[in-house]
């Protein structure tokens, strides 16, 4: 149940036909001692909606179609009208018929919900002199399939406006799929029939040596060892597989069904490989308590043999798998070398050659194509949380070493995950119960906005917006584009540059259409209790204000820990990876021991005490409105 907080104080041709849900107005010179500026329009309206009675709001998204221009913009809006309402951080566009003060009218400017009972103002302020229009977001993120109004109070002298509309259910197509998983009807559709893990091999960790040979399109020829000598050389390395419904389709979507149905049925189902690590001597009766590991973007489950040390010296099993399209082709190759002799066993790699260029890329796969292709990673981020799961459900009783007693217990498994771990670790715990205790790691969300900001992904934007027909710049350091975008808490901004607008709002419905799949959504879902959030002061691959975005939706300020990378001697390394990277110790060790701890038993321990560099919990949560970059020159 999403819960509720007191809330804090606080163009193109198709934009155009957007936003005018009602009277459109030429503007005109405001003369002195006149009537301030009106609204003539608002969006997001109802009035750009179609009533749907096989939707949960009873309406269904109907955004103008007839001049949307070029194919990729076409493609969205016929994508955004499967949907049964706006996004839960709506692009509001209020239109005047004159010149405002941004400052001021933006003051004027509320979102409530229709029964009065809640309201917030707007932030992330953008000023359009061309078109006499103030766009604006919520203050806080608001919750799916709700009715809610944008007010617009008058000016003195002047006259308001408003508008109603409805958000989207945008939790309902993941929640779909953890029903038909614990009902069993996903498992029968799928045909599926024993759910549980195979274990191919188990392995002393000590005299093993584990080699991964990669299927890039072609197989790796000479395989480097994978790194084993953290682990304690009494645990145990058990690798193998598991069935799991597949509902993605060969363009990386999942069906958008009517969202008052039980959701799409899969539409098969996929074996998934498995990588554990068991800790050291005998198993306790019932089997070692389970962790579930999830990597980050571009990595697989071998880091699982990076993040599993603490926790197999503390009695945890950790075991991971493969996202969508990670872990290289199907034809990669485990190659074992332990003190029982050598063995070849498959990976189960999820790599898919996309383009057919006869390549596997580390992340081919993993991104949309056709119409939905702006929503990049919504589907395989579901799919991912689903199929961990399937995981979560299948470890209990596990007999890694053929004893004919469980080796890993099914009971009150835990999570953690790194990066893109986080992100649908964040969303696995919102929507599914089963997990008992989750830590994510330097999450952030949505994907566009992670996209937008980072250095290292915002090329993959210039390239979205160059597919779209939206490049606007020629300056290098800003790629070749320049949006014109505050960040929240930032002031208005009033565009100057030819484009910036249409690139706004590229960027807002992409984001519209991505919302069920992406963490924030889901944040509101978890209860604090059942988390903690480690963040990176600085990161730059997971800018500090996505991770805002992420814990501040679900208020779970309380339960987030802040490891303030610049009071350490790395503080020019950008810290992202401080989890698994050896080069921010001891800050990997302090985090591993917390992670560790909150899921042994739920406590959340200061890694570093009285000293500075641990936050527990953060301080103060306006520490992660800024990007932090170490340069300013490194800022989008």
């Amino acid at each position: 149940m999403q819960r509720r907080r007191v809330p804090r104080a606080t163009s193109s041709v198709l934009g155009v036909l957007a936003m005018t849900a009602t009277l459109t107005v030429t503007a005109a010179p405001v003369a002195a001692g006149s009537p301030p500026p009106r609204p003539v329009s608002v969006f997001p309206s109802d009035d750009l909606t179609v009533r749907d009675p096989a939707q949960l709001t009873g309406r269904r998204v109907a955004l103008p179609t007839g001049d949307c221009g070029q194919p990729v913009l076409c493609g969205l809006v016929r994508e955004l009208n499967e949907l049964d309402g706006f996004d839960l951080d709506p692009r509001i566009a209020v239109r005047f018929d004159g010149v405002v003060d941004p400052v001021e009218a933006a003051g004027r400017i509320r979102v409530e919900a229709v029964d009065g009972r809640w309201r917030t103002g707007v932030d992330r302020v953008v000023w359009d002199p061309g078109t006499t229009t103030l766009y604006a977001h919520p203050a806080e993120q608001l919750a799916p399939g709700t009715t809610y109004r944008i007010r617009v109070d008058a000016g003195r002298g002047g006259r308001g406006g408003g508008e109603t509309f409805t958000t989207a259910s945008a939790t309902d197509g993941l929640l779909d799929l953890r029903r038909q998983i614990d009902s069993g009807e996903a498992a029968t559709v799928a045909g599926i029939t024993d759910g549980g893990l195979q274990v191919d091999g188990a392995f002393p960790v000590a005299g093993t040596v584990l080699r991964w040979a990669r299927d890039t399109g072609t197989t790796d020829p000479a395989p480097e060892p994978q790194p084993l000598a953290q682990l304690p050389p009494t645990s145990t390395l058990a690798l193998g597989s598991f069935p799991a419904p597949s509902w993605l389709g060969p363009d990386v979507t999942i069906e958008q069904t009517p969202t008052a149905d039980a959701g799409p049925k899969p539409v098969g189902a996929d074996r998934l490989p498995f990588l554990a690590v068991l800790p050291p001597g005998p198993a306790p009766d019932g089997g070692w308590p389970v962790a579930v590991y999830g990597h980050g973007f571009t990595r697989s489950t071998a880091d699982v043999l990076l993040a599993a040390a603490t926790n197999a010296r503390s009695g945890i099993a950790t075991v991971a798998t493969n996202v969508v399209g990670h872990g290289s082709g199907p034809d990669s190759r485990w190659l074992v070398t332990s003190p029982t002799g050598e063995r070849e066993l498959p990976t189960y790699g999820r790599g898919v050659d996309q383009n057919g260029d006869g390549t596997i890329a580390t992340t081919e796969g993993s991104s949309a194509t056709g119409d939905a292709a702006p929503a990049t990673s919504r589907d395989a981020l579901r799919q991912t949380a689903a199929d961990v799961m399937t995981l979560v459900r299948a470890v209990g009783g596990t007999d890694v070493d053929a004893d004919g007693s469980a080796d890993l217990s099914g009971e009150d498994v835990t999570y953690f995950g790194q990066s893109f771990g986080g992100i649908y670790g964040t969303m696995l715990t919102g929507a599914d119960e089963t997990v008992a205790r989750s830590v994510l790691n330097v999450p952030g969300g949505p994907i566009s906005e992670i996209t937008r900001l980072s250095p290292a992904f915002r090329p993959g934007t210039e390239a979205a917006l160059a597919a779209a027909g939206l490049l606007n710049s020629d300056d290098p350091t800003r790629n070749r584009f320049q949006e014109q975008m505050p960040l929240r808490g930032e002031g208005p901004v009033t565009v100057t540059v030819p484009g910036a607008v249409e690139i706004q709002e590229y960027l807002a419905r992409a984001t519209w259409l991505s919302r069920a799949g992406s963490p924030e959504t889901f944040a509101p879902l978890i209860e604090p209790e059942r988390v903690v959030f480690q963040v990176a002061f600085g990161d730059q691959t997971v800018p500090n204000p996505t991770s805002y975005t992420v814990v501040d939706a679900g208020d779970l300020w309380s339960r987030t820990s802040l490891y303030r990378n610049d009071r350490t001697p790395q503080a020019g390394l950008n810290p992202h990876g401080f989890l698994l990277d050896p080069r921010f110790s001891p800050g990997t060790q302090q985090a591993q021991q917390q992670v560790a701890a909150f899921l042994g038993d739920g406590e959340v321990v200061d890694p570093d005490g009285s000293l500075p560099v641990w936050e527990v919990p953060i301080s103060d949560p306006a520490l992660l409105l800024p990007l932090n970059y170490p340069s300013p020159a490194t800022r989008p």
